[in-house]
């Protein structure tokens, strides 16, 4: 009876051992989070899962929203090691936050209008402002506090469109990012919204025009690794894979153009 017992108390503790040796190898993996802006969804997301595919010790993390409110995470104490944004506004506010030697820009998009695939009521920025002052369109932007609702405003003041006079004619809804904007057109909610022309091409949208640098400025995205990083030396490596010409082609084929 004493040696069953003896046996079983061995066999036991060599399964806790292997146990634990399965758990203390998966547990030097580094996690690495990437807070990145709603339009990088499913680019990154393919790019994520490349990079762990090459790097089996890396485990990485994302965290998708709006620029504006992932800016607010970080600066409440969220745990982050990157961070891309859609503006440089969101970046610039978290100076001092992230490592400035790791801080470059790494892509343009374009502000684009886009609609569903079936017929729309306007085809053009020109013919948007036409509709927007007369109340013949219903158009969804972003907020004021997200990159793509901060161009869209850009829009407006070159039209000289009063955003309170639109508001009242109820012609303009608003999403909290970029997706949001992008399902309220897809379902037709809406006859068409502002959003990156590389959203539009994500969620099979007709893009009807496409704003001028004259119209709302250059739309770049900045990426920095954060000083709390907790593995400042892989937060680097990825920033770098991202610049790689293996990332640029990926960027490239959803519309993103790599200026990194």
């Amino acid at each position: 009876m004493k040696r069953k017992i003896a046996l079983s108390l061995a066999l036991c503790m060599a399964f806790a051992l292997l146990t634990g040796c399965f758990v203390s190898k998966g547990g030097e993996k580094t996690e690495l989070t990437v807070f990145a802006a709603a339009s990088l969804t499913e680019t990154l997301t393919a790019l994520g899962e490349q990079y762990m595919a090459e790097n089996e010790d890396v485990s990485i993390v994302f965290n998708f929203d709006s620029s504006g409110s992932l800016k607010t995470q970080i600066e409440e104490g969220a745990v982050c090691d990157v961070f891309l944004s859609a503006g440089q506004a969101q970046m610039n506010e978290l100076e001092g936050i992230y490592a400035e030697d790791t801080r470059f820009d790494i892509l343009e998009n374009k502000v684009a209008l886009a609609a569903p695939a079936t017929a729309a009521k306007v085809s053009t920025f020109d013919e948007l402002a036409a509709a927007l002052q007369s109340g013949d369109v219903l158009l969804a932007v972003g907020g004021a506090d997200v990159p793509v609702g901060q161009y869209t405003q850009k829009i407006f003041d070159y039209y000289g469109l009063d955003t309170k006079a639109m508001e009242s004619l109820g012609c303009i809804t608003y999403g909290s990012n970029v997706k949001e904007i992008t399902t309220q057109v897809r379902e037709s909610v809406v006859d068409c919204g502002i959003v990156y022309a590389t959203d539009a091409f994500s969620a099979n949208l007709t893009v009807l025009d496409t704003a001028t640098a004259e119209m709302c400025g250059q739309v770049i995205y900045p990426a920095a690794a954060l000083k709390t990083s907790a593995d400042p030396d892989a937060a680097r490596a990825f920033l770098a894979f991202l610049r790689s010409d293996t990332a640029d082609a990926v960027f490239e084929s959803v519309g993103f153009t790599p200026i990194g």
